[in-house]
């Protein structure tokens, strides 16, 4: 259980962009050899696989409506690399461990997804491109900076992570309530609607 921060840090980024969790923990095992981090995360052809995903994810998630389409096929595949990477991470650990590290890392990673993709689905009804770039981006460095925090202040990092996915879920359930109240307006304009 020692590696839980580092679990919740890495499943709450896994469920926003899960291929460069990889690659962050990858490359710093292969740089500086961490204890922590899993070797197979730094092997040559997982990081070359983690970054070609990472590539085409990078551009996916900057054009309206693509980024949703991509957001929904990785509805199983985030939450799956979240909880995969808490079980690499409990190492050695006892079955028991590894089973908790693992939900620890695939609900955070599937909470963390929802959001993303939740608040995504509002970005795109804006017309213009800026926001789904500049949101892309700083989901981008917002896991890049939490995940590489993490590596050596875990229990720091994942003080941020929880923050971050509990404003996440707070502004979810605001925007949920948002659309909900739009969506009642419009049907009580909307003559066919209201015939119906």
């Amino acid at each position: 259980m020692d590696s839980l921060a580092l679990v919740f840090s890495s499943g709450w980024a896994s469920g926003i962009n899960a291929y460069l969790v990889v690659l962050v923990l990858g490359v710093a095992d292969k740089v500086n050899d961490f204890s922590q981090v899993p070797d197979v995360l730094s092997r040559w052809d997982v990081l070359s696989v983690a970054g070609f995903l990472y590539a085409m994810e990078f551009i996916a998630d900057k054009i309206p409506y693509i980024d949703s389409t991509w957001d929904a096929i990785s509805t199983a595949i985030r939450p799956t690399a979240g909880a995969v990477i808490g079980v690499l991470l409990a190492g050695d650990a006892s079955s028991l461990d590894q089973a908790v590290l693992g939900v620890v890392g695939g609900g955070t990673a599937l909470l963390s997804h929802l959001v993303k993709a939740g608040g995504r689905l509002a970005i795109n009804s804006s017309p213009e491109p800026v926001t789904n770039i500049g949101a892309s981006l700083a989901e981008d460095v917002a896991v890049l900076g939490v995940v590489a925090f993490a590596i050596n202040h875990p229990e720091a990092a994942a003080a941020i992570a929880g923050v971050l996915l509990l404003v996440g879920l707070v502004g979810l359930y605001f925007l949920a309530k948002l659309v909900r109240r739009g969506w009642r307006r419009w049907k009580k304009k909307d003559p066919i609607a209201a015939a119906t």
